[in-house]
This record gives C-alpha cells, sequence and structure tokens, in this order.
C-alpha cells in the first residue's frame, strides 16, 4: 500500500482568491517596460525599487502587473499607498467631505490607472469586493500582508522610516513596487527622503538572493509625451 506523502508545505493565512477573471487592457509597452513586466511578475520576486522621471509609466505598470497577478490568483489584493504631502511650493488647504473623500484626492492617480486598464464595471466590483485599498503610508503600522500587491507610490516624498515601515507589512507571497521620481520631491528642506538611500542599499547580489531588485527609467524612457520628455530633459541639463 503506497504511503501519501505528508504535506508540508509552507501554511499562510490568507484571504480567498478572486473567482471571476479579469480582462486587462495591454497597452502598447516599450521593451524597457516589457523587462519590468517579466521581472515584476517573476515568481521569485518580492520587492522592486522604481527610480525614473515624470512620464516613463511607473504607475501603470505596477498597477498592471498588480492585476495580472489578482488575475492569476496569485494574490488576493492590491494596496496602493502614498505619503499624504501636500505640494512644497503651496498648500491645498481645506478638502470638504470624511475622512475617506479628502484622501480620495490622493488616491487619484491610481484610480485613474485602473480606468485605463479595467472597465468601469470591473473597477466597481473590485471596489465592492474590497480587493483594492487606498490609504497613507503611516495607516501601515501594525499590519501584516500576506499574498497581496502593494504599490508604494510618490516615494520621493517618504522618508526613510515611512517606507521602512510599508516593507516590514509584507508577509509570504506578497509583492511591493517601491516607486519614485526624485527630480520631484514635496518634503519641507529640513526633511530627508529615504528613497534614494535604500535603492542604493539594496542595488547588490544579496538582495537580488531574496527577491529584491532596483529598476531605472531614464529620460529616454519617458512615453507620456515628446514636450514632458523635452522638459524633463531640459531641466536636467539646466542643473
Amino acid at each position: 500500500m503506497k504511503v501519501k506523502k505528508a504535506d508540508d508545505s509552507l501554511k499562510v493565512p490568507q484571504r480567498e482568491k478572486i473567482k471571476d477573471s479579469l480582462t486587462i487592457r495591454s497597452l502598447k509597452w516599450t521593451e524597457k517596460q516589457k523587462q519590468f513586466i517579466e521581472l515584476a511578475t517573476n515568481k521569485d520576486t518580492r520587492i522592486i525599487f522604481v527610480n525614473g522621471p515624470a512620464g516613463t509609466s511607473k504607475s501603470i505598470l505596477s498597477t498592471y502587473v498588480s492585476l495580472l497577478l489578482l488575475n492569476e490568483k496569485k494574490i488576493s489584493d492590491i494596496i496602493y499607498i502614498r505619503s499624504a504631502v501636500e505640494s512644497s511650493d503651496s498648500k491645498i488647504g481645506y478638502l470638504p467631505g470624511d475622512a475617506n473623500e479628502k484622501l480620495q484626492y490622493y488616491n487619484l492617480p491610481f484610480l485613474e490607472k485602473l480606468d485605463e486598464l479595467l472597465s468601469r464595471a470591473e473597477v466597481d466590483k473590485l471596489e465592492k469586493d474590497a480587493r483594492i485599498s487606498m490609504y497613507p503610508i503611516n495607516y501601515s503600522r501594525g499590519m501584516s500582508w500576506a499574498a497581496k500587491a502593494i504599490i508604494l507610490d510618490e516615494c520621493q516624498n517618504s522618508t526613510k522610516k515611512e517606507i521602512i515601515t510599508v516593507l516590514t507589512r509584507l508577509g509570504e507571497f506578497s509583492r511591493c513596487f517601491v516607486l519614485a521620481d526624485p527630480m520631484q520631491t514635496d518634503l519641507p528642506s529640513n526633511k530627508a527622503g529615504g528613497f534614494e538611500d535604500l535603492f542604493k542599499l539594496f542595488s547588490d547580489e544579496d538582495s537580488k538572493s531574496m527577491g529584491i531588485y532596483t529598476f531605472t527609467f531614464n529620460e529616454e524612457d519617458i512615453v507620456r509625451s515628446k514636450i514632458v520628455r523635452f522638459i524633463v530633459n531640459k531641466l536636467k541639463s539646466s542643473k
């Protein structure tokens, strides 16, 4: 009689995966963007620090990959996080509504990307089923995320402590995309951002062996428009 082998695989408490399939629009990706998608969907990848100027599709690529992972039932939820930092040059003042309504203004970039990639009906269903969550970075303390995709956006506005808080929430089977454009920081001059130091810290072979990668988009990777590419190059050359 054949003895059944005991199941010694890792048991991780996690939410059940989605039952329905999403119809995700595939955009016309560049070769560099395809490289990012390949790295981000690799089963061994856990964290990617993504550095790049405006218009290089950092946010939509991370949203696209997260939706792919959700569709393939490799994760159960998508969490979008960013620092609730106002412009360094002007304050927006009082915002009407409750806490969720106030924070919606900070979540508009993510909602815009979802609308580019999914139908409105699918976005509404994901929201109704609480498959997508959006909140400020300081709300993540004390949480533990298993089998989730975390998009930490606008990290040029996050301190090292804030980024580390998010990274240390990661449980098994989760993936995290840490996105930043250092050119567009809104932090006050007396407050240091943490992205660039952490990007350098994890740019080594030891980090890669743990599934942590760094990825850089440059000015030539800007696809938003020719005018944005011109502006970014002009600003960079003027320094």
